[in-house]
């Protein structure tokens, strides 16, 4: 496997199924595997460094054959977790200041005082000497 354009280098080196030569910067980063008749490679942990068109060559005794090769481009990844964990802290927030203004209406429209105020115990006061209860005695 050959490196063309970037940066022409040779990547991975394969002869009678063994691996001959790996390229230092794919070192952990490269396998391959044998399937029939063929011989596949992957590369794993790509880097935006690692962007370039990629052909494999097969040698023989007196000529090479090589294929069109694959154009591999590599972008910077985003790390959807940190945006996605930053996006529900913002949404906590604005949910815990809406429900602390809902409790503060509530409360401005009760009046507070006399939630907290101490209830006054109605009291009934009867007059109970004998003048008052002279009209309700029962006269045979």
């Amino acid at each position: 496997l050959l490196r063309t354009h970037i940066q022409p280098s040779q990547v991975l080196s394969v002869s009678n199924l063994t691996v001959s030569e790996v390229s230092p910067a794919f070192g952990n980063r490269s396998e391959y595997s044998i399937e029939e008749n063929r011989i596949v490679i992957t590369l794993h942990s790509l880097q935006e460094e690692d962007s370039d068109n990629y052909i494999c060559v097969q040698v023989l005794e007196s000529s090479q054959l090589s294929a069109r090769g694959t154009m591999v481009l590599v972008r910077e990844v985003e790390q959807a977790c940190e945006k996605s964990s930053w996006h529900s802290y913002v949404l906590a927030v604005v949910v815990a200041l809406l429900f602390c203004a809902l409790v503060c209406c509530t409360l401005c429209r009760v009046d507070v005082k006399k939630c907290f105020q101490k209830k006054k115990i109605d009291v009934v006061y009867e007059d109970m000497s004998c003048n008052s209860r002279r009209n309700t005695l029962v006269r045979s």
